[in-house]
């Protein structure tokens, strides 16, 4: 068996962190749902139908969200740009009979606001901040017209030193 490359290792504990602190998240706030007393025994089945359509909850990757089952669900990027979707939130996504796709962001991770510079290259822009660099959706470069050496506010997830993608909140 090869060995995975160093930066594929570091993806991988990161979405285990990520999971971990999803988890937790998801639990307390099912708690405060429930109340103290009760007992959480099994989780709910995070793909239920409904009469308003088939309903699949899921962590956003960055630009797609993952269902439960491993498959990847595309999440129109001018929603998660617009939205300021983050690596790791927990979305809902509801299928209708029509065949159309709702999303809504149900759980979003704790997040922090860093400041960077924009930077392009291999066909992607990449904000780099204090020697990281995290990727972008190109829709947020069109929307806030930006340009490579533009100053960018962007949002991380503040308990994921791993994280590959952020999501822009200004130009500065």
């Amino acid at each position: 068996m090869s060995e995975l490359p160093e930066k594929q290792i570091k993806r991988l504990r990161g979405l285990i962190g990520e999971a971990e602190t999803n988890l937790a998240a998801a639990k307390e706030l099912l708690n405060s749902v429930l109340g103290d007393g009760d007992v959480i025994t099994a989780p709910r089945d995070t793909v239920v139908s409904d009469p308003d359509g088939k309903i699949i909850e899921g962590v956003f990757d960055g630009q797609i969200m993952i269902g439960p089952d491993g498959k990847n669900y595309p999440v129109p990027a001018n929603y998660a740009s617009k939205s300021k979707l983050v690596e790791g939130d927990l979305m809902k996504l509801t299928i209708t009979p029509e065949g159309r796709f709702l999303y809504k962001q149900i759980g979003p991770v704790e997040r922090k606001t860093v400041i960077g510079t924009l930077v392009h290259h291999d066909d992607k822009y990449y904000v780099e901040v204090s020697g990281a660099e995290y990727e972008i959706l190109y829709a947020s470069v069109t929307y806030f017209h930006l340009r490579e050496g533009s100053q960018v506010s962007v949002v991380i997830p503040a308990n994921n030193p791993d994280a590959a993608w952020a999501a822009v909140e200004a130009a500065l």
